[in-house]
């Protein structure tokens, strides 16, 4: 959470400026290359809706009401003549791919190829088998290209993109460096995972052709509004049908616990992730599970080990030669196994709450339930904030909490990736809230081209002690929130509103309490009317748009004196 200054002190207003100067570099790049795509003559996709439906059909499951109206915006998208830029949120495991699949098909059918790239090598081969079991009815073809493809394989794929031939390629950033005059379509997984140089090669690429991006970290509906004019946005809210909730524990690691877990998952005939995010110690951990389960088949999965050999043995795993997966987080992403429906993490507290988020959502993935275990080693010795996670994702374990979670993660850690521009550090030195608020503010003013016309802003010098009290709101995430929607207020009546709430929740209003709300009142009713409005001691000066002048003199220098003074000459401008 954001520390509180005092107000009158500078800090909070240097900071602020110092922000909104990053925020207007990074709503000003957001809203050139909208202008520059919008330029871009999309190439032209035909829809043939009867054999669009007879993809559908052959998925074997019924849509979502989510996935229908995301097919649909997609595939207006594409008819409407211009290059589409979409980004398609949905919590782990609400078909998103589906939907991706649903772009592709008329893409390849209209001559033009497609590519999908995927952060890592195991979900760019996840994603590959799913594509190609799908597309091969269809006569779709389908390459994989990352840094182990085969010297042979690649040839191929190049050859075929030469060519321009109808295709659809996945692939880690090993595909950036390719280049495609046909390509029609960019679908990119978890952009927030690339790199930043892999990210502005991502840019290179995609100028002339459509970008569907898929994300499980959802953006506020706020600021989507913000961004409509610039970017769409489709999102899955609605679970598959059959799917339950993960049962979701933070625990103290503990073996009897262990031999409950893997015993119960056992049983049923399933299968178990175990994630040890520690190469070195990962066979002492193996030892350990045998320890306690000795007939238990374990395959040892992390980086280090050749993806080839990675791929051969998910297979394995995939074909039920092994009971337990004990991996680093390599996992972590979109990994679809429905026979594996327990999880575990040891040292939970180390991993980041979207990292663990999206662990959890690695099982339950059928119609059989998920267990989710965040192990710890000691309750007692971990952050607050690694806390505060871990309390927010047991509370949170419903089917689509992606959402909730992302708030909570932004609010806790202050991190993120949000629009694929870096925003480190920002959100926790000034608030979530204020940060979307202010970011807003450069997109509206962007994309109205009103960023070289001279605002009209107040600035309010007074030297008066006023503040939402915390001996009245002990509290400073309600406190926050207050601050929060008192600086949206626009109408002096909004004000009497939010203290007449307060008035009714904590109790009789202390001096500087009101004294804060009279500065909010101060505001509303100069802005547009003054530039500035200063004091020193009783004499107030107040400066006009025009830059005239005028001196008042207050009956004497007790802040509520200079306030109402202010006031009552407002009042009769």
């Amino acid at each position: 959470m954001p520390s509180l200054d005092k107000l009158g002190k500078t800090s909070f207003i240097k900071l602020k400026e110092k922000l909104k100067t990053k925020l207007l570099a990074i709503a000003s790049e957001i809203v050139i290359m909208a202008a520059k795509r919008s330029l871009v003559q999309a190439k032209k996709i035909t829809v043939d809706l009867n054999r669009q439906a007879d993809f559908i059909t052959s998925a074997g499951f019924i849509y979502t009401s989510d996935q229908e109206k995301a097919c649909h915006e997609i595939l207006q998208d594409f008819q409407s003549g211009k290059v589409m830029d979409r980004l398609l949120s949905g919590d782990v495991g609400f078909g998103k791919t589906e939907v991706a699949m649903n772009a592709i098909y008329p893409v390849v059918k209209s001559g033009f190829c497609a590519f999908l790239f995927a952060p890592t090598t195991l979900l760019s081969h996840q994603h590959y088998k799913t594509l190609k079991k799908r597309f091969d009815p269809f006569d779709i073809k389908v390459f994989k290209l990352d840094r182990f493809t085969s010297s042979a394989e690649k040839k191929q794929v190049l050859q075929n993109l030469k060519e321009n031939k109808a295709c659809v390629v996945v692939g880690t950033h090993a595909l950036l460096s390719v280049e495609c005059e046909n390509l029609a379509l960019v679908i990119i997984d978890e952009e927030h995972k690339f790199g930043v140089k892999q990210k502005e090669k991502l840019k290179e690429i995609t100028q002339n052709s459509h970008i569907l991006s898929m994300s499980a970290t959802p953006i506020p509906r706020s600021l989507n509004q913000a961004l409509s004019s610039i970017k769409s946005y489709s999102v899955l809210q609605t679970p598959p049908e059959d799917r339950m909730d993960v049962r979701t524990f933070v625990k103290e690691n503990d073996d009897a616990l262990l031999k409950e877990a893997i015993a119960r998952e056992l049983r049923r005939g399933g299968q178990i992730f175990y994630i040890h995010n520690h190469i070195a110690s990962i066979e002492q951990c193996k030892k350990h599970l045998l320890e306690l389960f000795s007939t238990l088949r374990i395959l040892i999965l992390h980086s280090k080990i050749d993806a080839k050999v990675q791929e051969e043995e998910m297979l394995k795993f995939e074909n039920k030669e092994y009971d337990l997966l004990l991996s680093t987080s390599i996992v972590e992403s979109g990994i679809d196994l429905p026979n594996a429906n327990t999880i575990i993490v040891e040292k939970s507290d180390r991993f980041g709450m979207a990292d663990l988020h999206q662990l959890r959502g690695g099982v339950g993935r059928s119609d059989k339930q998920g267990y989710c275990y965040f192990l710890i080693e000691d309750k007692n010795a971990i952050t607050k904030d690694a806390l505060k996670r871990l309390v927010s994702l047991e509370s949170n374990s419903f089917l689509g909490a992606g959402s909730v979670l992302a708030y909570h993660d932004l609010e806790i850690r202050g991190g993120g990736n949000l629009l694929g521009v870096d925003q480190s550090g920002h959100i926790e030195q000034i608030g979530y809230s204020l940060y979307l608020k202010m970011l807003e503010d450069e997109l509206n003013a962007l994309s109205k081209n009103e960023v070289d016309q001279k605002e009209n802003k107040l600035d309010l010098k007074l030297n008066v002690n006023a503040f939402l009290n915390s001996e009245l709101i002990s509290e400073d995430r309600l406190r926050l929130e207050l601050y929060r929607r008192l600086s949206k207020c626009e109408q002096v009546h909004e004000v009497y509103e939010i203290e007449g709430e307060i008035e009714d929740r904590f109790g009789k209003l202390d001096v500087y309490t009101k004294q804060f709300l009279s500065l909010i009142i101060i505001k509303i009713l100069a802005l547009n009317k003054f530039k500035s409005i200063s004091n020193y001691e009783q004499n107030i000066q107040f400066t006009a748009l025009n830059d005239e002048k005028e001196l008042i003199k207050a009956k004497s220098k007790d802040d509520d004196d200079i306030l109402e003074a202010i006031l009552t000459h407002l009042r009769k401008a």
